[in-house]
């Protein structure tokens, strides 16, 4: 079983810069692909992006260009660098781990979010 934490939240300007992290425990994460889903007020959790055990990644078009996924294995650390912000990326962002696919359903862990707002 994996646990996961975000952290990196926070308030931001729009065009501003944010790093999250994501941290597994109790299973390295090695063989896991890791996703990052993001949930606004009122809707639906939806993809970010998300990174295979082999390093291939996906990045939902809103976006792809503006966001980037990395993995850390030796740290067990997955990290979202999103940068141009924008007020549409308010959001509280999660990671998954054990899954593939847009669907929350996809995947088999959580964490708990880390919420980031964007100014305009």
């Amino acid at each position: 079983e994996v646990q996961l934490v975000e952290s990196g939240g926070g308030l931001v300007q729009a065009g501003g810069s944010l790093k999250l992290s994501c941290v597994a425990s109790g299973s390295p994460i090695d063989d896991y692909a890791i996703g990052w889903f993001r949930q606004a007020p009122g809707k639906e959790r939806e993809p970010v992006s998300y990174i295979s055990d082999s390093y291939s990644i996906i990045y939902d078009d809103s976006v792809e260009g503006r966001f980037t996924m990395t993995r850390h294995n030796a740290k067990n650390t997955v990290y979202l660098e999103m940068n141009s912000l924008k007020p549409e990326d308010t959001a509280v962002y999660y990671c998954a781990a054990d899954g593939w696919g847009p669907l929350v359903t996809d995947w088999k862990y959580w964490g708990q979010g880390t919420l980031v707002t964007v100014s305009s």
